[in-house]
Order: C-alpha cells, then sequence, then structure tokens
C-alpha cells in the first residue's frame, strides 16, 4: 500500500508542479488583476499540496513522528512569509514571492529526506534569515544613502575575503568559510550582495574610463582573492557579474571582449596552477575513466539522473546519497531521481522565472544605481543556477556552488533570502517611481485644464 501511493504520487508531483510553472509565466501575459490574484492563488495552492504529500509520502514510509511535527514547522513558517510579506508590503511582487517559498519548501523535502539533522539546521538559518529580511525593502526603499558607500562596499567585502584567505578553514582544497566559536559561516556568500552594491554606485556615479579602471582593480582583487583562497566558482561568479553589469552600463563591446579574453586567459593558468581545476575538468571530459576516483561524483550523478528518468523513482525510493556531497552541490540530481526529469525541468523554468523577473524590474527602474543592482542580483542568480546545474548534468565542469534557496548551506541560504528581498525592495521603489509619474501627469493635466479654463474665459469676456 505504502509502495502503491509513493508510485502514484510521483504523477502528483509532476501535475502540481507543472501547473505551477504554467501560472509563472501565464500571470506574466494577464492584464486584469484579479486574474492574475487568482493565478497566484492556485500557484500557493499547489505549493502547500506539494509540500503535504511529499510528508505524507515520507511520514508513511519512515512512520517517524518527528516528521509531522516538522511538516507542521515548515508550514507555519512558510505561510507566515506569505502572510506577513503581503501585509507589510501590499505591492510586494507575488511571482518573486511565491518561487521564493517553493524553492524553499523544495529543498526542506529533500534535505528532510537525506539528512534529517541538516535539514532542521536548514529550517532553523531559514526562520531567522526571513525574520531579518522582513525589513530589508524598507531599507532599501527608505535609504536613500546606500548607492553614496561604494568604497565601504568594495573595502569591506574584499577585507573579509582576505581574512578567509589567511585564516579560512580549508574544504575540498579551498578555502571558504570563517571559524568563530562554534559559528561556521562563508563570507563569501554575503560579499556577493556587497560586491553588487559596489559595482552598481560606482558604474551609477560615472563611467569615465579613469572610474571604469578604478572599479576594475577593486572588483579583480575580489576575483584574485577568491582564486587564491582556491574557491574558482565563487571568482567565476563575480566575475561574470562584473562583465555584464560593465557593458550595460557603458554599452562598450569593446570592455566585454577584453573581460572576455581576461577570463580566458586566467582559466588557463588557474588550469596549470591548480590540482583540482586540472581534477574537475578530467572529470568532466571523461568521467567514466576515472570513475573510481576523478570522475565518481560526476558518474553518480548522471547515474541518479538517468535512473529516475521522466517520472522519477519516488520520494525516498531512490539512492542519492551514494553522491558525495549530494545535499550541496548535487541536489538537483537527487531531484530529478526521486521525483523525476519533469518535475526536475519544471523547477529549471521556474528558476528561470525568477531570473526573468529580476530582469525585468532591473529594465523598469529609473535609477541607475538600483537598475543596476537588479541587474547585478540577477545576473548573479541566473549564472548561480546555470553553473550548479550544468555541472550536475556535466554540461560544463562542476564548480561547488550550491542551487540557491534548494541546497543545503546556511550562508548561502541566508543570502540567498536577502538577496530577494533586496529585489522586493526595489520593485517596491519602482512602484514608487509608477506612482510619481502618475502624479506629476495628473497634475500636469491639471495644470494644462486650468490654464486653457483661463484662456476660455478671457475669450468670453471679449
Amino acid at each position: 500500500m505504502v509502495f502503491l501511493i509513493t508510485d502514484l504520487s510521483k504523477y502528483a508531483f509532476i501535475i502540481l508542479i507543472a501547473l505551477y510553472t504554467s501560472l509563472s509565466y501565464s500571470v506574466l501575459r494577464k492584464r486584469d488583476q484579479e486574474e492574475v490574484r487568482h493565478g497566484f492563488r492556485l500557484q500557493i495552492l499547489n505549493l502547500f499540496l506539494i509540500h503535504a504529500l511529499a510528508f505524507v509520502v515520507l511520514y508513511m514510509q519512515t512512520g517517524e513522528m518527528k516528521l509531522a511535527v516538522f511538516y507542521a514547522f515548515q508550514f507555519f513558517l512558510l505561510q507566515a512569509v506569505l502572510v506577513f510579506t503581503r501585509i507589510i508590503y501590499p505591492k510586494a511582487n507575488r511571482l518573486v514571492l511565491n518561487n521564493m517559498c517553493l524553492l524553499l519548501a523544495i529543498g526542506f523535502i529533500m534535505l528532510t529526506r537525506l539528512s534529517y539533522d541538516k535539514a532542521v539546521r536548514q529550517f532553523q538559518i531559514a526562520a531567522v534569515a526571513l525574520a531579518v529580511a522582513l525589513i530589508v525593502p524598507v531599507l532599501i526603499r527608505k535609504c536613500g544613502f546606500l548607492q553614496k558607500l561604494p568604497w565601504l562596499y568594495g573595502i569591506g567585502g574584499l577585507a573579509l575575503l582576505m581574512a578567509v584567505a589567511v585564516v579560512g578553514k580549508t574544504t575540498s582544497g579551498a578555502k571558504l568559510s570563517l571559524v568563530i566559536g562554534k559559528f561556521v559561516f562563508q563570507p563569501s556568500e554575503f560579499v556577493k550582495i556587497t560586491f553588487v552594491f559596489f559595482v552598481a554606485a560606482m558604474l551609477s556615479k560615472s563611467t569615465e574610463f579613469a572610474d571604469i579602471v578604478r572599479t576594475t582593480i577593486l572588483a579583480a582583487a575580489h576575483v584574485l582573492v577568491l582564486a587564491v583562497s582556491s574557491d574558482l566558482g565563487g571568482a567565476l561568479l563575480f566575475f561574470v557579474t562584473y562583465l555584464v553589469m560593465l557593458y550595460v552600463a557603458t554599452k562598450k563591446p569593446l570592455y566585454f571582449l577584453a573581460g572576455l579574453g581576461a577570463g580566458s586567459v586566467a582559466a588557463v593558468i588557474g588550469y596549470h596552477l591548480f590540482a583540482h581545476v586540472r581534477v574537475r575538468v578530467l572529470a568532466w571530459t571523461d568521467p567514466f575513466s576515472v570513475i573510481e576516483n576523478e570522475g565518481y561524483q560526476i558518474t553518480q550523478s548522471l547515474f541518479a539522473i538517468g535512473t529516475g528518468r521522466w517520472f522519477g523513482m519516488g520520494l525516498n525510493l531512490g539512492m542519492p546519497n551514494k553522491i558525495p556531497v549530494v545535499e550541496q552541490d548535487f541536489i538537483f540530481s537527487a531531484i530529478a531521481e526521486e521525483m523525476g526529469g519533469i518535475f526536475a525541468v519544471c523547477l529549471i523554468l521556474i528558476c528561470m522565472s525568477c531570473f526573468i523577473m529580476f530582469i525585468n524590474i532591473a529594465m523598469q527602474i529609473k535609477n541607475r544605481f538600483y537598475k543596476y543592482t537588479a541587474l547585478g542580483f540577477g545576473t548573479l542568480y541566473g549564472f548561480q543556477v546555470f553553473l550548479t546545474i550544468g555541472g550536475a548534468i556535466r554540461f560544463i565542469p562542476s564548480t561547488g556552488v550550491t542551487l540557491p534557496l534548494v541546497s543545503y548551506g546556511g550562508s548561502s541560504l541566508a543570502s540567498s533570502i536577502l538577496m530577494f528581498y533586496i529585489i522586493q525592495g526595489m520593485y517596491l521603489l519602482k512602484e514608487d517611481e509608477d506612482l510619481q509619474i502618475e502624479k506629476e501627469r495628473a497634475a500636469k493635466a491639471r495644470k494644462a485644464k486650468r490654464v486653457k479654463d483661463g484662456q476660455s474665459k478671457k475669450q468670453e469676456k471679449s
């Protein structure tokens, strides 16, 4: 009976995630606000049905009451996020909010299945980060001085990265974390945010050649320190984000091409300098020839995705724990194995809808600082998703970055939540700009009407 329900649940998951995904794109085309709100309500319903069904299946398979209690805590957290965000910020972007909650829910489901203790830790960090993030849109909306502190962002972020390079904890050959007592965190995840603020503030102030050189030097210092720390995935994220922001701000293809050239040279140098880069390239080019050593992780990822096929093995019926570090770098493979290829494709499309909304908000904001900031976060998010999924399916070499909001990792989770709420603050700024434009138009219309009425009265008197 349990096996039958688990097997049937695979198809229910696919139907629910497919409906959610279709709504993510269909609401963008609708003009009737009531239809849009109805679409968002259906999204939330599908979100909680996926979440509830997953924990029903897990509970039936294990019989552990702690899963029911854990589900209740997750349910109330997700409900609180949706309700309080809409109450505090009635004009918040509902699609970005819904997508964030769905990705969190999928992360909770898979981590609970893979490691209950890690899932609990992830939930605790998410709860704290979400509570703090609720004030972020207010700060973005009210603190106009944020764009006046470029050097604070740049130098402060670089100092943190240098601290990691000097005294950081080494994990899998890379210095990634700082340890303060029992507290371990990965500064580069938060420096991503300050880095985007720094670049946006500098580029919005000036795009003269001398200023571009100064900005590039400090940005390159970030990338270089990450490379020295062997955090090459982070270095690639910073590099691509800066290159995109620079090109959009200056509209000069020469800068973009020069950046690509410099990046290509750096990649060749990195290949010869760092042994673990050569290992990852070898595992990417021919993983089955070194399946017992360098290629073990990627081959297990491919086996998992292939085993799941389109409809999946069923929740808790696969063997994703055979993939090393599956909770972080390869959680996409675990999802594809147990939830199916169709579910995984829908997950990619949902991440794409987040990216589209980030870029859409960037395009509509008039203030250049906030425009470039939204663009930077959109690039960071989209490229990180590409690196994670691309590495899992062997489209590109594995870079060791996490899938935002889904993979295990407190620093990654907290910084991703902050990023989503910063974007919400920028969306509210866009709404404020639109409202101000409407007020100015109305004021001009009233003034024109008064002038016209005055001219009419003069003509009547004459």
